[in-house]
């Protein structure tokens, strides 16, 4: 598919956009699990997945405003999430955060993948991709540790 450099970076911004409103709404669901939580419970929640899912949202926005101001673009800001209430508490809120950042996760390795961060991008948009999904690597089976220990 041809593009021009303009329109790689532009898609490059859309594409990382959404997965960082994706780790928005997990960061927001996070918060919304540590308020159903007991103390304990919370702090571990917060050590393992609320403070790295922050950090890699952190990193994303980051990531996207300073790529668009090197390139010339127009960054955007992203707006706080609310996430649904679920059913299940807790439990549910973990779990919508997990699926938000699979999804994210997703969508910025399909970008690696794509080779357009190296085509169009620069050295530091490279790094930034990584560090964000170094951020959120292993969530799933962090949340399933905490979720186990739900109720007892």
């Amino acid at each position: 598919m041809a593009y021009t450099t303009a329109e790689g970076r532009q898609q490059i911004l859309d594409e990382l956009g959404q997965a960082t409103d994706e780790l928005g709404y997990a960061f927001a669901a996070l918060g919304e699990a540590y308020e159903q939580l007991d103390e304990q419970t919370g702090d571990k929640l917060e050590e393992e997945l609320y403070r790295p899912v922050q950090g890699a949202y952190g990193r994303a926005r980051r990531t996207h405003s300073e790529f668009a101001e090197r390139s010339g673009l127009t960054g955007r800001t992203f707006e706080a999430a609310t996430p649904s209430v679920p059913s299940s508490g807790a439990r549910g809120f973990i779990d919508e955060a997990v699926e938000a950042i699979g999804a994210a996760d997703a969508m910025l390795a399909e970008l690696q993948d794509s080779m357009l961060p190296v085509e169009v991008g620069d050295p530091e948009l490279r790094a930034g991709l990584s560090e964000v999904r170094e951020h959120a690597a292993d969530m799933s089976r962090r949340a399933r540790d905490l979720v186990r220990t739900l109720g007892r």
